[in-house]
């Protein structure tokens, strides 16, 4: 079979990106793009051996992004004949930075198996980083993850941060809380918990060792906002007893309680507010607009909007958002810091693009549709804000950090993902 011509991905400027991260506030957090995807677009299944010459075609159209990486795939044996699935484990990790000892952090992940968390170990493990990844479960998933495990760089704890937790670390990062509207409604009274009680025990941790502490917030801060685009100095308005308001009120308290460490106990702190963040990982069934209309279009399902499809959304790459991350926990910003992507979209807009996106990638790889997929409205769910794009303003100021990556170059890479997904039979 021929190698795959590679797939080039441009940023906003028009010039290719072959790296993420960068080397500032002396924290180098550059790593290739091609080994990250190695990690993250990677066929979970192959036939097995006596049908090799029919292997899956997702493992060619991978090999698109992948350029080289594939020694560093674990690659699970599926039978058709029984349907079943024989695991495997990493053959060979990834080669990870050898740093000095004085270079080299203890970091703690909280939600570190979620969608962002699990993008952020990736990357604080190739750094090469010391990294002990929590959760619970609840949302995140140990696949995610299942490729560091066995690292001698790698530890991974299942616990609920609703409960106290001792380790010695440099710095946390504190993500573990539901996201997503359906999961974090599942139970309200937990994810309140889950805000308020993780948070302090975190930052109870972080008092004692004297560990850096960051905390994602969110978008959601704002409410249903007043102010457009949304500043960090906004105070928000929110309904504090809304079907949304665990979530809500949870992260708002979560920022209280974290500048009450501050000011209280000297605790070194980092605030910051994510605005809509999609990529490869993400939940196809979390109930969020990009993972259902792709989900929808793949499927050559309707797509579905919710109201007029006239509310507002900007959209950035899970890629841009660790590098926010990073740059703000290793800077000296302690203020709220929004972290998103300023390009706008309707609702029906960004559901004409994920159609035309997928059309364009089921088109590439010979596909052939029934039909087009149509669009569809619904009813608006309760609280659902009309606008939400965020002013970044400080976040380039402080950080020197903007996004790079396209809605467009995001969108086909995580079509390309759930498309393999789908063909491996695990959507």
């Amino acid at each position: 079979m021929p190698p795959a011509a590679p797939i080039k991905t441009l940023d906003k400027e028009g010039r290719e990106i072959t790296t993420v991260g960068f080397d500032r506030f002396g924290f180098d957090c550059e790593v290739s793009l091609d080994v990250l995807r190695s990690l993250y677009l990677r066929p979970h299944y192959v036939l097995s051996a006596n049908d090799a010459e029919n292997s899956p075609k997702e493992a060619t159209q991978h090999a698109q992004f992948i350029q080289g990486h594939s020694e560093y795939q674990s690659k699970s044996i599926y039978h058709p004949d029984t349907n079943s699935i024989s695991y495997t484990t990493l053959s060979l990790f990834p080669p990870v930075k050898l740093l000095p000892p004085s270079g080299r952090k203890r970091i703690l992940v909280t939600g570190g198996a979620g969608f962002v968390g699990s993008h952020l170990v990736d990357r604080l493990m190739l750094l090469g980083h010391e990294v002990t990844v929590l959760d619970n479960f609840f949302t995140g998933s140990k696949t995610t993850v299942s490729h560091w495990i066995g690292h001698p760089n790698f530890e991974m704890v299942r616990h609920d941060v609703v409960e106290p937790f001792m380790i010695e670390c440099d710095q946390i990062y504190h993500l573990a809380c539901p996201a997503s509207p359906p999961h974090y409604q599942f139970n309200a009274v937990k994810t309140l918990k889950t805000s308020f009680m993780g948070t302090l025990n975190m930052l109870g941790l972080a008092k004692r060792t004297k560990a850096r502490f960051l905390i994602t917030s969110t978008s959601e801060v704002y409410g249903d906002p007043e102010v457009h685009p949304q500043t960090e100095d906004y105070w928000g308005h929110v309904n504090p007893i809304g079907p949304r308001a665990c979530y809500d009120e949870g992260k708002r308290v979560a920022e209280t309680l974290t500048y009450g460490f501050q000011r209280q106990d000297g605790v070194d702190v980092r605030v910051a507010r994510i605005f809509n963040t999609y990529g490869p990982r993400m939940n196809p069934y979390d109930g969020r607009v990009v993972s259902n209309f792709i989900v929808q279009a793949l499927k050559g399902e309707d797509m579905t909007v919710y109201g007029d499809g006239k509310q507002t959304r900007s959209f950035q790459y899970i890629h841009d958002l660790v590098d926010g991350l990073i740059a703000l926990m290793n800077s000296d910003e302690s203020r709220p810091v929004n972290i998103g992507n300023g390009d706008e979209f309707t609702i029906g807009e960004f559901a004409e693009l994920v159609r035309e996106i997928v059309e364009k990638v089921q088109d590439g790889d010979g596909v052939k549709r029934s039909r087009r997929v149509d669009i569809v409205y619904e009813p608006m769910p309760t609280d659902d804000p009309q606008k939400r794009r965020p002013d970044t303003a400080r976040a380039k100021e402080s950080l020197q950090w903007q996004p790079r990556w396209t809605v467009k170059m995001g969108l086909e890479e995580m079509v390309r993902y759930y498309k393999a997904k789908m063909e491996e039979g695990s959507l």
